[in-house]
């Protein structure tokens, strides 16, 4: 995908997880008409997110056309970092989207995520890699 650099993001979600037991996923989308959330919540069961043995799985679901961003973060997290930390986060990275950065956006962000994460969930030396780094694009 032109808009966004995968490689980088890939390469920033695999440096985040190392200080943490968390789990990122990035997926990209093509313009579609309907509910981006209710595409995300879709992709969130799709990817597996809620498969992690913390329930500290996060999905950032773009849909670069419309400029938009669903961050979805699985029970675990949520009950850590609460509703207003991701409302925060969205209008963060969605600014940098509204200039066209999405790769900065996401990089931001999913480090950003990654704070939190390594705070709430810091990695262990047990820790498995439980999902994939690559960014799915649909």
């Amino acid at each position: 995908m032109r808009t966004i650099d995968r490689p980088l993001i890939e390469e920033t979600i695999r440096r985040v997880e190392r200080r943490t037991s968390g789990e990122i996923r990035v997926s990209v989308s093509s313009l579609f008409w309907g509910s981006v959330e209710k595409a995300a919540e879709k992709a969130f069961v799709r990817l597996g997110m809620t498969g992690t043995k913390q329930r500290n799985g996060v999905l950032f679901f773009v849909v670069p056309a419309r400029r938009r961003l669903v961050v979805l973060g699985d029970q675990g997290v949520h009950e850590k970092v609460g509703r207003e930390f991701w409302s925060s986060l969205i209008e963060r990275v969605t600014e940098r989207f509204r200039s066209g950065d999405f790769t900065g956006g996401l990089v931001a962000g999913i480090e950003e995520v990654g704070d939190q994460l390594a705070l709430y969930f810091p990695y262990e030396p047990s820790d498995v890699n439980e999902l994939p780094e690559e960014v799915e694009v649909k």
